[in-house]
């Protein structure tokens, strides 16, 4: 299998993450890929130009995070599900995905925001973006009392939402009102599978 990646990447964290908690990292092939280069090939197996893309052994090409890592983990491996298979735990591990990843999927969309010209951006949109960053953040501390091991997808998306927050805004605080979910991300980002993952510029 290939994976087209970006080390900075929150949604490949998302898949590394997975690969490495279900022990098959060493079966996928990692090709590094800027999507913003307009003479990436990346266009040629994925039209929306955009990682994580799984090409499995197969040939079959797949899209969006969350598709690749429950493909991922349907392949044999031995350890436990990060997609339970049976309700209500699959139903709970999917809306606390949906949470967190919707929450970061607001952060990117008022990161990519602020990095356009001054003049071009809209500052209305960064400030509703960073509103529903900020409600997302305040239900996942609300929380995280229920979260149990063995862990999920939904944990995973979380600990990859919150050291993407430190990585593309590290003046901002999100800790101090939210001390529940600092302490469970402290534990959690000391998983192999994160410390491994941890995003850096290229």
């Amino acid at each position: 299998m290939r994976l087209r990646y970006s080390p900075t990447s929150p949604y490949v964290r998302k898949v590394t993450s997975l690969l490495i908690e279900i022990g098959l990292e060493d079966r996928v092939e990692r090709v590094p890929t800027n999507v913003w280069d307009p003479s990436s090939d990346i266009v040629r197996i994925n039209p929306l130009a955009k990682v994580p893309t799984l090409t499995t052994d197969d040939g079959q090409v797949l899209v969006e995070s969350v598709v690749i890592c429950e493909y991922l983990d349907s392949l044999p491996h031995g350890r436990p599900n990060l997609f339970p298979r049976e309700a209500p735990a699959r139903w709970a591990a999917l809306a606390l995905h949906g949470i967190a990843d919707g929450t970061l999927d607001a952060g990117i969309s008022r990161f990519l925001e602020m990095r356009r010209p001054e003049g071009e951006r809209s500052y209305a949109w960064m400030e509703r973006q960073s509103g529903k960053v900020q409600r997302g953040l305040d239900w996942l501390d609300g929380a995280v009392d229920t979260w149990r091991d063995p862990p999920t997808i939904g944990h995973i998306t979380v600990g990859c939402l919150l050291g993407w927050l430190d990585f593309r805004f590290p003046g901002e605080d999100w800790r101090s009102d939210r001390t529940r979910l600092a302490a469970w991300y402290d534990d959690f980002a000391a998983r192999p599978a994160m410390l491994a993952t941890v995003p850096r510029e290229p």
